[in-house]
């Protein structure tokens, strides 16, 4: 499985901004996938993550009522919907997708940058 994100960029606070995650290859493995974020510096965070159904989803408490998770199966893709965006989300972004047992390990993306100017 391969995954791609898009959709980063350069923001004003208080803006928007919709990243996608497109997964090829073997994608019937796929379970849950997750958005994980890093800025310089930091250790590597968990923004938000869903269920294989899209049914379920979590998100961190600096996100909530802000970031909106889904995925569309049939398009092997998911997105994250970033709204009211602060200074302290910047970062880079990065695409996660646990696999099915059997199907081989965790599949991380090659990130997408995020930067929100005050």
């Amino acid at each position: 499985v391969q995954l791609v994100e898009s959709g980063g960029g350069l923001v004003q606070a208080g803006g928007s901004l919709r990243l996608s995650c497109v997964a090829s290859g073997r994608t019937a493995g796929i379970n849950s996938m997750a958005w994980y974020r890093q800025a310089p510096g930091k250790q590597r965070e968990m923004v938000a993550s869903i269920s294989i159904g899209g049914g379920s989803t979590n998100y961190a408490d600096s996100v909530k009522g802000r970031f909106t998770i889904s995925r569309d199966n049939a398009k092997n893709t998911m997105y994250l919907e970033m709204n009211s965006l602060k200074p302290g989300d910047t970062a880079a972004y990065f695409c996660n997708a646990e696999r099915l047992r059997g199907w081989g390990p965790p599949v991380w993306g090659q990130g997408t940058q995020v930067t929100v100017s005050p």
